[in-house]
């Protein structure tokens, strides 16, 4: 599920905002916005999918979308919201064509400050000093 959340969020950057990107396994101890989506696999195993962004980045997407130089913080929550559901049901379209599939639920924002929840798997998606984690985590383990 990873690889294809990670393509997905390439492609998000690449397509959407219009910037290459580079991926990493170790973010940087910035503040973030953090959203999740829980998703049941095809396995019945049900996993929870974080983004994570620090303000930069979701300010990009914000100016993207808004067209908004400077958003307020509710704006950005809504933003990360949003992208949590760009990036996550593009993952499961992927996911799909390679006979992969899973349901998605409907994204909660968690809470603004430091990505400290329990993780499996993670990987940052940095665009210039701009960085936005996606982490999962099996829920039935």
């Amino acid at each position: 599920m990873l690889e294809s959340l990670k393509e997905a969020a390439e492609n998000f950057c690449v397509h959407q905002i219009g910037a290459s990107c580079e991926i990493k396994d170790v973010p940087t101890n910035k503040r973030t916005l953090i959203a999740y989506i829980d998703v049941q696999a095809q396995d019945q195993k049900h996993y929870r999918v974080y983004i994570a962004s620090d303000n930069d980045f979701m300010q990009k997407v914000s100016k993207l979308f808004l067209e908004e130089e400077k958003s307020d913080e509710e704006t950005l929550k809504e933003m990360t919201l949003e992208t949590a559901n760009l990036i996550i049901g593009s993952a499961k379209v992927i996911a799909e064509k390679l006979g992969i599939s899973y349901t998605m639920g409907t994204p909660h924002f968690a809470k603004v400050g430091e990505f400290d929840f329990s993780f499996d798997e993670r990987k940052v998606v940095h665009i210039d000093n701009a960085e936005l984690i996606i982490a999962i985590k099996e829920l039935d383990a």
